[in-house]
């Protein structure tokens, strides 16, 4: 079983707060803060900074908050030791365990290269694959067979992260297997989620809208008995599909419909965490920009980018739109301050989708590149592929 997270709620009534007063500082429902307390939810990597500015508390200091109480990495090892020793029990407990390390492993998504963390989501992959193989029928085996599905989806994100977005086929291959598992489920969300990431794999790596918008629609469709959270960020990438294919009425009408599904996600929704305040302004930026709406996407993507401090690969990813966004309006300056901004990203974190839009940033500068400044970021781009 989850361990509660006692330091956590201890330290929230010691800065003076209820449950219900965080939940409204973060923008969250009361229940995912109960959640976060009990330890059956961890919150994501976005929202970590948020809460540390709310308990006034580090990053750092907040990650050992969370840690479970003799729990964590000395529960994952215990697991490991059992399973080398072929004495392995498959209960709660140990689901829980692979849950925690699973936990730790995709909050570090955000922050860190993907190639740094393949060996390890490797390894857990294995371990849970193994542990949900061994499973007695009942609520272990499906904790399981859920925390294996979730672990397939992320090892798809960092492989074709990794790859700079090029490895469509092994990430494909892992979202496959993780709908297998979620349909054995019959977990509509979980499924959703890995369809989705599917519909990314075809509009930003194969450039193939039309592939892109069939899946997310079949995400969206999906998820909609279950999930508003997942719903909605499936029709933003449809939104966004619709504008790669110029078709700029079905884009907004989309646009809105997902506002309205985010809009409805509350507590009860497994996928609650997934939402944020910036995704729609960063999915209605890149819309904007594809249309050729140069103005009005720097207007959004501006907002975004200034809101959005805390999940590193995507604000390169919104500060590399909004570069194209400058230099689509010839205002240079701009656009290289953008784009300097966006490199100091990328050198933590490496994030494909936010290397490609430099890439794609610097070629659009090439007019200008008798210009010191502009001769300068390039420069610094030329040392980030030296280290790429």
């Amino acid at each position: 079983m989850a361990r509660r997270r006692r330091r956590l709620a201890d330290r929230r009534r010691a800065v003076g707060l209820t449950q219900e007063a965080l939940a409204e500082k973060l923008g969250v429902d009361r229940s995912t803060v109960v959640r976060w307390e009990l330890g059956t939810a961890s919150p994501q990597p976005w929202m970590r900074p948020r809460l540390a500015d709310a308990l006034q508390v580090s990053v750092a200091a907040l990650v050992d908050l969370l840690a479970d109480e003799n729990h964590g990495s000395s529960g994952l090892q215990t697991v490991r030791n059992a399973v080398l020793s072929d004495t392995a029990r498959v209960d709660l407990t140990t689901a829980a365990d692979l849950r925690h390390a699973f936990d730790e492993l995709a909050a570090r998504y955000d922050q860190a290269p993907s190639a740094s963390l393949l060996a390890k989501g490797g390894e857990r992959l294995s371990l849970i694959t193994y542990m949900a193989r061994r499973a007695p029928q009942g609520r272990a085996e499906r904790e399981l067979l859920g925390l294996q599905a979730d672990a397939l989806t992320l090892m798809g994100q960092l492989v074709w992260d990794a790859s700079q977005r090029r490895d469509h086929a092994t990430a494909r291959g892992y979202y496959d297997e993780s709908v297998q598992v979620a349909r054995r489920l019959r977990d509509h969300t979980l499924e959703g989620r890995a369809l989705l990431r599917t519909c990314y794999v075809a509009l930003y790596g194969a450039q193939d809208p039309r592939s892109g918008l069939a899946l997310a629609l079949q995400a969206a469709e999906t998820a909609r008995p279950t999930s508003p959270a997942v719903t909605g960020l499936a029709l933003l990438h449809a939104g966004e599909a619709h504008a790669m294919l110029g078709e700029a009425s079905d884009c907004e009408r989309t646009l809105a419909e997902a506002q309205g599904q985010l809009d409805s996600t509350d507590g009860m929704d497994a996928a609650a965490d997934l939402v944020s305040s910036t995704q729609f302004g960063r999915l209605a930026g890149s819309c904007y920009l594809s249309l050729g709406q140069h103005r009005r996407a720097q207007e959004v993507l501006e907002t975004t980018a200034a809101e959005l401090q805390d999940r590193r690969k995507s604000r390169a990813i919104v500060l590399g739109n909004l570069t194209l966004a400058y230099i689509r309006q010839r205002e240079i300056d701009a656009a290289v301050a953008t784009l300097t901004e966006a490199i100091t990203e990328l050198e933590d974190t490496r994030g494909g989708g936010g290397l490609n839009l430099v890439f794609r940033a610097a070629r659009e500068l090439r007019s200008w590149r008798q210009e010191q400044i502009v001769a300068d970021v390039h420069d610094r781009l030329f040392a980030l592929m030296a280290t790429t």
